[in-house]
């Protein structure tokens, strides 16, 4: 027989140990309302350079034309549609996992940007759209003279 002596801090950090972990579960399960409600949500990617924004979002079994993005009031806005590939009935599926609908996302531009001069280009699944920043939103250059 084994004897274990009784320490109740042990148990105490087991306790807390166990509810980390559940909340780091929950987490990372990315419960989140979208999801549940079967809603699409690209992955993106935002860089800045001293020149322009990059964004990039995958959207993987969207074609261009179901593509939509508009810049008004210093935000970007990506909205579209996956839509299912295949509606032929006679296939007996044994589980679904690909999301399917409708999708949106939008992004805040803290600078002022050349509307005019916004690229974007899709290819492979992914989209890169381009913001060049205006002259006055880049950043400058002071030389500090010494006296």
């Amino acid at each position: 027989m084994t004897l274990v002596k009784f320490n109740p801090a042990r148990d105490l950090l087991n306790i807390r140990d166990n509810f980390d972990r559940m909340v780091q579960d929950l987490f990372d399960r990315r419960w989140d309302v979208s999801e549940s409600m079967g809603e699409l949500t690209p992955a993106v990617n935002i860089e800045e350079n001293e020149n322009e924004y990059i964004i990039t979002a995958e959207l993987p079994g969207v074609k261009k034309s179901d593509v939509k993005i508009t810049f008004e009031d210093g935000a970007l806005s990506i909205s579209g549609e996956k839509k299912v590939e295949n509606e032929d009935k006679k296939d007996n599926f044994h589980r679904i996992e690909r999301r399917y609908g409708m999708f949106s996302r939008s992004f805040a531009i803290p600078t002022s940007i050349v509307v005019d001069k916004i690229d974007a280009s899709f290819k492979d699944g992914v989209l890169k759209v381009v913001l060049p920043k205006a002259e006055e939103a880049k950043p400058k250059q002071i030389e500090v003279k010494v006296k």
